[in-house]
């Protein structure tokens, strides 16, 4: 499953700010959840790992593709995140300067799914022989 890109129109893909402050983003976010200050049950004692932000054109909005470590009950953890999303934007705007403190959405990272789908289907593939 391929991701749209947030440039407007031309389709040349996210603009190298967009890029820069996703990634600062995605660091910010993994600190944040690294320390484990998140009082939702749903979130004690995961693990999750934020693989991409991906910014809208304006930089308001960062969306977050995110997997929960073994990828268990990743539905409810993606409903706790986004609940929790206002402390977050809160932990992520104290550690980078932006103007505008983005919005926060988070959504589950479908290319690990992706990728193991792949790999299972390259390894149907039966090599020819070479007789």
């Amino acid at each position: 499953m391929t991701r749209k890109s947030h440039a407007t129109g031309s389709g040349t893909g996210p603009s190298q700010r967009q890029l820069k402050v996703g990634e600062l983003i995605r660091v910010a976010l993994v600190e944040a959840l690294a320390r484990g200050h998140l009082r939702d049950p749903v979130l004690q004692g995961v693990t999750i790992t934020v693989s991409e932000v991906r910014m809208s054109p304006d930089l308001r909005h960062a969306r977050a593709y995110v997997m929960p470590l073994g990828g268990g009950a990743s539905e409810d953890i993606i409903k706790a995140l986004n609940r929790a999303s206002g402390y977050l934007r809160h932990e992520v705007d104290r550690r980078i300067e932006l103007r505008f403190s983005p919005q926060l959405h988070f959504e589950r990272d479908e290319t690990f799914d992706e990728a193991a789908r792949i790999d299972a289907l390259l390894r149907r593939i039966k090599p020819a022989s070479d007789g």
